[in-house]
C-alpha cells in the first residue's frame, strides 16, 4: 500500500507556497499518494496560542530575508503578496469547492503564483474567480459557492490542530508530524521508510 503524504497549507503562508513548489516530486519520488489539504492558518494559531512571525518585528523583518533564500534556493518567483496579510477565507472555501471538480491542486498553484508570484491579492473575489478561470472552472461559480464550504474548512483546521499542528506547512505522514518548508527532508525519510525504501 502506498505512503500518504498529507499537506495542510494556506494561502497566506508564504512557507506553504514554497512546500507546495515541492511537494509533487517530493511523492513522486517517494511512491506516495498526496492529498492537498486547505486549512485556516489563523484557526490554528487561535487553538494552539501560536503567532505569526510578522508580529513580532525582528523575527518578521528576519523573515523575508529567509523567504528570499528559499526561493532563490528553489528556483521560484517569490513577490510579497498585497496586502500582507490578506484574508485567505475566501479562496480557501474556494479551493474546498474546486476538490470535488478534481480541481484542487491546479486551484491551488494558480492561487499561490497570483499571491507570491505576482503579488496580487488573493482574497479579492475578482482575482479568485479569474484564478478558477484560469484552471478551467467556472470562476464566478466557485465564488458562489465558496460559502458553502464553511463548516469543511472549519473541520479540516481543527482535524489538523487535534494532531498536533500549530503552523503552516503542516505534512503528516501517518502519525508523523513535520511543520514547516525546511523539514522537507525529514518528510522524504519518513516517507521512504514508509514506502520500505532506504532512506539514503
Amino acid at each position: 500500500m502506498r505512503p500518504v503524504l498529507e499537506f495542510f497549507y494556506d494561502f497566506v503562508s508564504p512557507y506553504s507556497y514554497l512546500a507546495s513548489t515541492r511537494v509533487e516530486a517530493l511523492a513522486a519520488r517517494t511512491g506516495a499518494e498526496l492529498r492537498w489539504r486547505p486549512f485556516l492558518l489563523g484557526g490554528v494559531f487561535k487553538a494552539t496560542g501560536n503567532h505569526a512571525p510578522i508580529e513580532l518585528p525582528a523575527k518578521g523583518r528576519y523573515m523575508w530575508t529567509d523567504l528570499r533564500r528559499w526561493a532563490e534556493r528553489y528556483g521560484v518567483p517569490l513577490v510579497a503578496a498585497t496586502p500582507f496579510p490578506f484574508s485567505s477565507m475566501l479562496p480557501l472555501r474556494a479551493a474546498l469547492a474546486a476538490e470535488p471538480l478534481g480541481k484542487l491542486p491546479a486551484f491551488t498553484h494558480a492561487l499561490y503564483r497570483v499571491a507570491w508570484g505576482e503579488g496580487r491579492d488573493p482574497g479579492s473575489p475578482e482575482v479568485v474567480a479569474a484564478v478558477a478561470a484560469s484552471v478551467g472552472l467556472d470562476g464566478a461559480a466557485l465564488v458562489a459557492a465558496a460559502p458553502s464550504f464553511k463548516e469543511a474548512l472549519i473541520r479540516q483546521t481543527q482535524e489538523a490542530v487535534d494532531r498536533g499542528s500549530f503552523g503552516a506547512p503542516t505534512l503528516l505522514v501517518g502519525d508523523e508530524l513535520f511543520v514547516g518548508n525546511d523539514r522537507l527532508d525529514f518528510v522524504e525519510e519518513a516517507l521512504r521508510r514508509a514506502n520500505g525504501s532506504p532512506a539514503r
